[in-house]
């Protein structure tokens, strides 16, 4: 009954936030300005969308194999895109990541191998998202010249980031009954993993890179989206504005981010002085990017050889 209800209400989430957003937006206008050209661009955001699961795939593998859960290049690839269909299905924005760890524990690596690989894996990202848009702040207040949308930046931003070095300082800590008392283990050992795989000599510098290029590639397919229907938005202003979007969008609260985005994007175009049914405009065709990605990840799973094997014995990972 929990589940239905939390279900239920993120529905409701979504569904009410859509509305309120679709009320600034013209669709017959919006579906006018689609061309032959509108076509290359979205197939083009489709492609690095993909490629934006790889680079995720690749830093995934690296924090896999410090969890105890190595996985085959393609194998992860794979659960990858199983992943982003079921983030369009399930009612939350990382429900692909519940599959993710099932497919992974399957496999073999066993559900705390799989368990912290996702964790860690997702941790990092939340880090590096908090770290780039810090990074930006000194153009981000150029561009946001609305006192409430730079609080609002700020603390959001500063949230994610206290959060994240906060999981970092923990896994530092050295005390025994952070070890031992069950309240505390599992995070613990998920920070001294991260820990250990961002100040890697090894490991480290290729992964912060390659976190980086997966919230720069969303950001590319944000820009594809803009190019597709012409909107009057620079690709510094997508630069400044997409990534805040996309933490906020991280938050659990909806389906697939639907709604909370939009709204999300309208106010951070207003802010920006930026038309805001332009925001809900590029919002509506990034969610409908990934819907198409998260359709071909479906075709995927109908088709693995996990889902045909549902029941049976692990599949098996590489040593």
């Amino acid at each position: 009954m929990r589940r239905i209800l939390l279900s239920t209400a993120k529905i409701l989430i979504s569904g009410a936030l859509l509305y309120l957003a679709l009320r600034k937006v013209d669709l017959s206008e919006l579906f006018s300005r689609f061309t032959v050209t509108s076509l290359f661009w979205i197939g083009l955001a489709i492609a690095v969308t993909f490629l934006q699961i790889f680079v995720g795939v690749l830093r995934w593998r690296e924090i896999g194999a410090a969890c105890g859960a190595p996985l085959e290049l393609g194998r992860a690839m794979r659960y990858n895109v199983i992943g982003s269909f079921f983030n369009q299905t399930l009612p939350s924005a990382i429900g692909g990541d519940a599959v993710r760890l099932w497919l992974v524990a399957r496999a073999g690596a066993g559900w705390r191998a799989a368990t912290y690989s996702i964790f860690v894996d997702r941790a990092i990202g939340l880090i590096a998202l908090a770290i780039m848009i810090v990074a930006s702040l000194p153009w981000s207040y150029a561009l946001i010249a609305d006192p409430q949308g730079r609080s609002a930046l700020l603390l959001v931003d500063f949230a994610a980031l206290a959060g994240g070095l906060g999981f970092l300082v923990f896994g530092a800590l050295k005390w025994h009954w952070l070890k031992s008392w069950w309240a505390t283990h599992h995070v613990h050992a998920c920070a001294v993993i991260a820990n250990r795989v961002i100040f890697s000599r090894s490991r480290g510098p290729a992964v912060v890179i390659l976190s980086l290029a997966v919230h720069v590639l969303a950001v590319v397919v944000a820009w594809c989206v803009v190019q597709s229907i012409a909107a009057p938005v620079g690709f510094s202003d997508v630069f400044m504005l997409v990534p805040p979007v996309m933490l906020i969008t991280m938050m659990p609260i909806s389906i697939a981010g639907w709604g909370v985005r939009e709204a999300t994007m309208s106010l951070a175009f207003g802010f920006a002085g930026l038309a805001t049914n332009e925001g809900v405009n590029v919002s509506l065709l990034f969610g409908a990017v990934y819907f198409i990605v998260g359709a071909i990840g479906g075709l995927v799973w109908i088709l693995s050889a996990e889902k045909a094997a549902q029941g049976s014995a692990p599949l098996g990972v590489p040593e």
